[in-house]
Protein backbone atom coordinates (compact mmCIF):
# COMPACT_ATOMS: atom_id res chain seq x y z
CA UNK A 1 0.00 0.00 0.00
CA UNK A 2 1.64 3.31 -1.33
CA UNK A 3 0.85 6.85 0.00
CA UNK A 4 1.09 9.78 -2.38
CA UNK A 5 3.91 12.09 -2.33
CA UNK A 6 3.56 15.14 -0.13
CA UNK A 7 4.44 18.57 -1.53
CA UNK A 8 4.39 20.15 2.24
CA UNK A 9 7.87 16.90 2.60
CA UNK A 10 10.21 19.90 2.92
CA UNK A 11 8.64 21.00 6.33
CA UNK A 12 8.57 17.87 7.68
CA UNK A 13 12.34 17.40 6.21
CA UNK A 14 13.47 20.61 7.79
CA UNK A 15 12.45 19.39 11.48
CA UNK A 16 9.02 21.04 12.17
CA UNK A 17 7.06 18.96 14.32
CA UNK A 18 3.68 20.09 13.71
CA UNK A 19 4.64 19.48 9.60
CA UNK A 20 5.95 16.09 10.63
CA UNK A 21 2.41 15.32 12.49
CA UNK A 22 0.66 16.38 9.59
CA UNK A 23 2.31 14.08 6.73
CA UNK A 24 1.57 11.21 9.06
CA UNK A 25 -2.20 12.01 9.14
CA UNK A 26 -2.23 12.54 5.41
CA UNK A 27 -0.23 9.46 4.30
CA UNK A 28 -2.27 7.13 6.52
CA UNK A 29 -5.67 8.86 4.79
CA UNK A 30 -4.48 8.55 1.58
CA UNK A 31 -3.57 4.88 1.56
CA UNK A 32 -5.66 2.24 0.06
CA UNK A 33 -6.99 1.69 3.54
CA UNK A 34 -9.56 4.13 3.98
CA UNK A 35 -9.47 7.44 4.44
CA UNK A 36 -8.76 6.62 7.96
CA UNK A 37 -11.52 8.20 10.83
CA UNK A 38 -12.02 11.15 8.91
CA UNK A 39 -14.85 10.74 6.65
CA UNK A 40 -17.94 11.52 7.68
CA UNK A 41 -21.60 10.13 7.17
CA UNK A 42 -23.97 12.03 9.23
CA UNK A 43 -26.96 11.19 7.21
CA UNK A 44 -26.50 7.43 7.93
CA UNK A 45 -25.10 8.00 11.57
CA UNK A 46 -28.29 9.92 12.19
CA UNK A 47 -30.68 7.38 10.86
CA UNK A 48 -29.31 4.70 13.35
CA UNK A 49 -29.18 7.14 16.13
CA UNK A 50 -32.89 8.23 15.26
CA UNK A 51 -33.45 4.66 15.24
CA UNK A 52 -32.59 3.71 18.51
CA UNK A 53 -34.14 6.81 20.49
CA UNK A 54 -37.12 6.39 18.78
CA UNK A 55 -37.93 2.83 20.30
CA UNK A 56 -37.03 4.20 23.61
CA UNK A 57 -33.28 3.04 23.88
CA UNK A 58 -31.48 4.38 26.28
CA UNK A 59 -28.72 1.80 26.79
CA UNK A 60 -27.05 0.22 23.40
CA UNK A 61 -28.47 -2.34 20.74
CA UNK A 62 -24.89 -3.70 20.63
CA UNK A 63 -24.92 -7.60 21.58
CA UNK A 64 -22.20 -10.12 21.44
CA UNK A 65 -23.66 -13.68 20.08
CA UNK A 66 -20.47 -15.42 20.60
CA UNK A 67 -16.72 -15.45 22.37
CA UNK A 68 -14.26 -17.97 21.95
CA UNK A 69 -11.18 -18.04 23.30
CA UNK A 70 -8.58 -20.97 23.22
CA UNK A 71 -4.43 -21.38 23.28
CA UNK A 72 -2.02 -23.70 21.97
CA UNK A 73 1.72 -23.63 22.58
CA UNK A 74 1.59 -20.14 24.33
CA UNK A 75 -0.07 -18.90 21.78
CA UNK A 76 -3.99 -17.01 22.69
CA UNK A 77 -6.79 -16.82 20.16
CA UNK A 78 -9.86 -14.93 20.76
CA UNK A 79 -13.02 -15.37 18.10
CA UNK A 80 -15.94 -13.04 18.66
CA UNK A 81 -19.33 -12.32 16.90
CA UNK A 82 -21.00 -9.57 17.54
CA UNK A 83 -23.99 -7.30 16.15
CA UNK A 84 -23.86 -3.39 15.87
CA UNK A 85 -26.50 -0.98 15.32
CA UNK A 86 -24.65 1.27 13.47
CA UNK A 87 -23.81 1.58 9.48
CA UNK A 88 -19.98 -0.24 8.73
CA UNK A 89 -18.87 2.95 7.07
CA UNK A 90 -19.38 4.78 10.59
CA UNK A 91 -17.74 1.62 12.63
CA UNK A 92 -14.87 1.21 10.27
CA UNK A 93 -14.23 4.78 11.01
CA UNK A 94 -14.12 4.10 14.52
CA UNK A 95 -11.75 1.25 14.54
CA UNK A 96 -9.20 2.73 12.02
CA UNK A 97 -8.70 6.24 14.30
CA UNK A 98 -6.23 5.84 16.20
CA UNK A 99 -4.56 9.73 16.44
CA UNK A 100 -3.92 11.41 19.24
CA UNK A 101 -5.16 8.57 21.99
CA UNK A 102 -8.36 8.03 20.17
CA UNK A 103 -8.29 4.33 20.34
CA UNK A 104 -9.09 5.00 24.21
CA UNK A 105 -12.32 6.13 23.38
CA UNK A 106 -12.85 2.24 22.77
CA UNK A 107 -11.32 0.88 26.29
CA UNK A 108 -9.96 2.57 28.87
CA UNK A 109 -7.29 -0.37 28.49
CA UNK A 110 -5.86 1.91 25.82
CA UNK A 111 -3.35 4.23 27.27
CA UNK A 112 -2.06 5.87 24.62
CA UNK A 113 -2.63 5.47 20.43
CA UNK A 114 -1.17 7.34 17.47
CA UNK A 115 0.02 7.32 14.22
CA UNK A 116 3.51 6.76 13.29
CA UNK A 117 5.68 7.41 10.38
CA UNK A 118 4.26 4.81 7.22
CA UNK A 119 6.02 2.20 6.32
CA UNK A 120 8.34 2.29 3.42
CA UNK A 121 5.63 0.82 1.16
CA UNK A 122 3.22 3.72 2.44
CA UNK A 123 1.24 1.35 4.76
CA UNK A 124 0.29 2.82 7.72
CA UNK A 125 2.06 1.95 11.07
CA UNK A 126 0.24 2.85 14.57
CA UNK A 127 1.09 2.50 18.12
CA UNK A 128 -0.85 1.82 21.33
CA UNK A 129 -0.15 0.89 24.84
CA UNK A 130 -2.23 -0.98 26.95
CA UNK A 131 -2.75 -1.36 30.52
CA UNK A 132 -4.92 -4.16 32.50
CA UNK A 133 -4.86 -6.55 34.84
CA UNK A 134 -5.92 -10.64 35.17
CA UNK A 135 -6.42 -11.08 39.19
CA UNK A 136 -3.07 -10.25 40.66
CA UNK A 137 -1.35 -10.22 37.51
CA UNK A 138 -1.32 -6.46 35.61
CA UNK A 139 0.80 -5.25 32.83
CA UNK A 140 1.44 -2.57 30.28
CA UNK A 141 2.15 -3.82 26.71
CA UNK A 142 2.91 -1.84 24.22
CA UNK A 143 1.94 -2.63 20.34
CA UNK A 144 3.62 -1.07 16.74
CA UNK A 145 1.85 -2.41 14.03
CA UNK A 146 1.32 -2.24 10.14
CA UNK A 147 -2.41 -1.50 9.86
CA UNK A 148 -4.13 -2.77 6.37
CA UNK A 149 -7.87 -2.33 5.48
CA UNK A 150 -10.46 -2.75 2.47
CA UNK A 151 -13.06 0.30 3.51
CA UNK A 152 -15.54 -0.12 4.73
CA UNK A 153 -15.51 -4.19 5.08
CA UNK A 154 -11.86 -5.35 6.70
CA UNK A 155 -9.35 -4.48 8.92
CA UNK A 156 -6.00 -6.22 9.81
CA UNK A 157 -3.37 -5.15 12.36
CA UNK A 158 0.01 -7.22 12.20
CA UNK A 159 2.43 -6.60 15.05
CA UNK A 160 6.03 -5.75 14.33
CA UNK A 161 7.48 -7.91 16.95
CA UNK A 162 10.96 -5.98 17.65
CA UNK A 163 9.01 -2.89 18.40
CA UNK A 164 6.43 -4.46 20.57
CA UNK A 165 5.59 -6.87 23.68
CA UNK A 166 4.14 -9.15 21.64
CA UNK A 167 6.14 -12.70 19.53
CA UNK A 168 3.35 -12.41 17.65
CA UNK A 169 -0.26 -10.45 17.39
CA UNK A 170 -2.24 -10.65 14.53
CA UNK A 171 -6.41 -8.95 14.58
CA UNK A 172 -8.57 -8.80 11.80
CA UNK A 173 -12.01 -6.95 11.77
CA UNK A 174 -14.95 -8.29 9.15
CA UNK A 175 -17.64 -5.90 9.35
CA UNK A 176 -20.58 -6.84 7.34
CA UNK A 177 -23.48 -4.80 6.77
CA UNK A 178 -27.36 -6.43 7.59
CA UNK A 179 -30.75 -5.01 7.77
CA UNK A 180 -30.22 -3.11 10.88
CA UNK A 181 -26.71 -2.78 11.20
CA UNK A 182 -23.62 -4.23 10.66
CA UNK A 183 -22.21 -8.39 11.73
CA UNK A 184 -18.64 -7.91 13.07
CA UNK A 185 -16.24 -10.52 13.17
CA UNK A 186 -13.31 -9.96 15.23
CA UNK A 187 -10.55 -12.79 15.72
CA UNK A 188 -7.06 -11.86 16.97
CA UNK A 189 -4.34 -14.43 17.79
CA UNK A 190 -1.38 -13.24 20.17
CA UNK A 191 1.95 -14.93 21.79
CA UNK A 192 3.42 -12.58 24.36
CA UNK A 193 6.84 -11.78 25.11
CA UNK A 194 7.03 -11.47 28.41
CA UNK A 195 6.25 -14.44 31.15
CA UNK A 196 2.42 -14.81 31.65
CA UNK A 197 1.27 -16.88 34.96
CA UNK A 198 -0.25 -20.56 34.18
CA UNK A 199 -3.08 -19.19 35.51
CA UNK A 200 -4.28 -17.05 33.25
CA UNK A 201 -6.05 -19.61 30.82
CA UNK A 202 -8.85 -19.33 28.61
CA UNK A 203 -11.68 -19.42 31.03
CA UNK A 204 -9.89 -16.57 32.58
CA UNK A 205 -9.21 -14.61 29.40
CA UNK A 206 -13.17 -15.28 28.72
CA UNK A 207 -14.23 -13.85 31.60
CA UNK A 208 -12.62 -10.85 31.13
CA UNK A 209 -12.83 -10.26 27.73
CA UNK A 210 -16.93 -10.58 27.98
CA UNK A 211 -17.66 -8.19 30.69
CA UNK A 212 -14.99 -5.69 29.30
CA UNK A 213 -15.95 -6.76 25.59
CA UNK A 214 -19.40 -5.90 26.07
CA UNK A 215 -18.36 -2.39 26.94
CA UNK A 216 -15.67 -1.67 23.76
CA UNK A 217 -18.74 -2.71 21.51
CA UNK A 218 -21.21 -0.81 23.32
CA UNK A 219 -18.83 2.59 22.92
CA UNK A 220 -17.93 1.49 19.44
CA UNK A 221 -21.67 1.32 19.01
CA UNK A 222 -22.52 4.62 19.96
CA UNK A 223 -19.23 6.36 18.67
CA UNK A 224 -20.06 5.17 15.00
CA UNK A 225 -24.00 7.10 15.61
CA UNK A 226 -22.15 10.08 17.13
CA UNK A 227 -23.55 9.89 20.08
CA UNK A 228 -21.40 10.15 24.03
CA UNK A 229 -20.22 6.94 25.01
CA UNK A 230 -21.54 5.37 28.27
CA UNK A 231 -19.29 6.96 31.64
Amino acid sequence: MTAANDPAGGAAAAGDPAATSELRRAAARRAPCAALALRVRPALRAAFAGVLLAGGATVSAAVIHSLDVDREHGRYELVANTHLAAPAEAIFDVLVDYEDGAFGRISSVYKESDYLEPAEDGTPIVYTRMEGCLMFFCRSMERVERLEAEAPRFIRTTALPEESDFKYSRSEWELEPVEGGTEVTYRLVMEPDFWVPPVVGPWLLKKTLMKGGTRAITRIERLALGLPPPQ
